[in-house]
This record gives structure tokens, C-alpha cells and sequence, in this order.
């Protein structure tokens, strides 16, 4: 790949905390415009890297780039939009008022601001719910209201942590189908425990354990080397786990 292609690089990523070094030379990179999946057990590693990417950690050790940048001054172009996992709208606020909230951080224009809610809007699908205060919202329509919070602001990298994290089957279904329609229009970055999730929407993988990358590749790659049938028999496979 050439640097244009590259949307994210990282190379020897490591951070500590404390006595700990939760990660351990992590080096991959992430074309433009594709679902990019960084998957692993609890505890591997994930919402760490995540969180370096999205330049909310901002002390580590080893080179990351998103579109050329260090995370922080990519995060300051409003290059990227995170949404981690335990995100939730405003309760006293409507759905389009935190949208709008949102836009407002943003939008460099009158003009954005209406370009990047009309999407919002979109994204979300509630309908008239929109107009209803989020504490009225099942978990679900939150998570949806969230990811078109992500999305809408047309970010040229978004990290979603976890994004249909005890969703029930409709709920997720309809987020993959927004997460799919996003794809060629930004980069997405995303972590998940559902294994089949992540082998139906990711172009490519990295599986993490302990911190460092025992895989990678396209779903079909990994569950073709490792000999099995699907993603989750070579996520058990990989990290040592009985099928």
C-alpha cells in the first residue's frame, strides 16, 4: 500500500500502566474505506488501542499515524469520531437535540451544521422518536442514536467500541446495516465480542492476546490458515480456547 491508500499506521505500539504493559509492540496498518476489526479476549488489549487511535491516550510508546498525523492533531482536525462502548446520549435532551449538540462541536458553517444533522437524522431511522427525550429510548435506539452521532459528522476515521455490546438480534441488526452502508464513505475501525459480527461486516482483522497481534488478515485468511470453519472456531482456536 502507498502512504495515500493508508488510513491508519501503527507501528511498535506500546503502553503501560503502571507495572503492566498492556501492549506490546502492536504494528499494523488500516486501508482507507474499509471495516477494519481489532478483536481478542477480555483484557487483550482492544479499547486500549482503540483509545490510542481515537487520541484520547495520549502517552505511549511507538509511532501511530491516522492520515499522516499523530492521533491528537488528527482528533483536532475532526479527522475522527469515537464512540466507545459505554456511550450514551443526553437523557434530558431529544434525540435531535443531541444530535444537534453535536453538529454545533463540529460544523464549521450554518451550512454543515444543517448538512450534518439532515445525516444524523438519517442514520439514526427513529422516525418521530427524534423528537422524544432519550430517557424514553430503549437501549437500542440509544445505540443507533449514538452511532449516527459518530457517523453523521462524516469523520475520515471512526472507532466504534463494542457498537451492538447487549443489543437484542433487531437492534444489532439494524446497526450492522448502518455500519455497512458507511463503508467506502469513511474508515471504520470497530471492536466486537460476536465474532460472526465481525467475520460478516470486517474487511480485514487483527486479533489481539495478551497484548500482542497472534493473527490478521481477512476473516477468510485467518479461518483458512488455522484450518476451521468459521471466525469464532479460530478466535478459540488462536487463543487457546476448546472448540
Amino acid at each position: 500500500m502507498t502512504m495515500e491508500e493508508i488510513a491508519v499506521s501503527v507501528t511498535n505500539l506500546r503502553k503501560t500502566f503502571g507495572n503492566k504493559e498492556i501492549l506490546k509492540g502492536l504494528t499494523f496498518k488500516v486501508p482507507k474505506n474499509i471495516i477494519f476489526g481489532i478483536i481478542g479476549p477480555n483484557g487483550a488489549g482492544k479499547t486500549t488501542t482503540l483509545r490510542v487511535l481515537a487520541g484520547i491516550i495520549r502517552h505511549y510508546q511507538g509511532e501511530v499515524k491516522i492520515l499522516g498525523l499523530p492521533p491528537t492533531k488528527a482528533r483536532e482536525k475532526g479527522y475522527i469520531s469515537y464512540m466507545p462502548e459505554d456511550a450514551f446520549p443526553y437523557d434530558r435532551l431529544t434525540g435531535l437535540e443531541n444530535l444537534e449538540f453535536y453538529a454545533k462541536i463540529y460544523a464549521k458553517n450554518k451550512d454543515e451544521f444543517e448538512e450534518f444533522l439532515e445525516k444524523g437524522i438519517k442514520i439514526a431511522d427513529l422516525g418521530d422518536r427524534i423528537y422524544d427525550k432519550t430517557q424514553e429510548y430503549s437501549r437500542g435506539m440509544k445505540r443507533r442514536l449514538m452511532i449516527a452521532r459518530t457517523l453523521m459528522v462524516m469523520p475520515k476515521v471512526a472507532i466504534l467500541d463494542e457498537p451492538t455490546s447487549a443489543l437484542d438480534v433487531e437492534s444489532s441488526v439494524k446497526i450492522r446495516k448502518l455500519i455497512r452502508e458507511m463503508k467506502g464513505e469513511t474508515t471504520i475501525i470497530l471492536s466486537s465480542h460476536n465474532m460472526l459480527e465481525v467475520e460478516y461486516l470486517c474487511d480485514e482483522i487483527v486479533l489481539l492476546n495478551h497484548g500482542e497481534i497472534i493473527a490478521s488478515g481477512t476473516p477468510k485468511e485467518i479461518v483458512n490458515k488455522l484450518g476451521v470453519k468459521n471466525l469464532e472456531e479460530a478466535f478459540l482456536v488462536a487463543t487457546g480456547g476448546k472448540i
